[in-house]
């Protein structure tokens, strides 16, 4: 799910994510508009704290299987359809 749906889903995610993660609320606004990507060293954070409804390979569609490759062979949960 992409970082912005989630966090449209239910009023003060946003804010509660931010917390959750240790980031700024203005940080996570840019991350989640694509003003600014998600740091790298944040994905996992989110992963987590969303329980993995944001998933690394949702923060990172393009070059996730590259920056973790471990990912590469787990089952992915909510396969991702094709381009639409």
């Amino acid at each position: 799910m992409k970082l912005s749906d989630y966090l449209t889903q239910e009023r003060g995610r946003l804010s509660a994510l931010a917390r959750a993660i240790g980031a700024p609320i203005s940080n996570m606004s840019d991350w989640a508009s694509g003003r600014r990507p998600v740091p790298l060293e944040r994905c996992a954070d989110i992963e987590r704290a969303t329980n993995g409804a944001v998933t690394r390979r949702d923060l990172c569609p393009d070059d996730w299987e590259r920056i973790w490759p471990e990912l590469a062979g787990e089952k992915q949960a909510n396969a991702h359809p094709g381009p639409v």
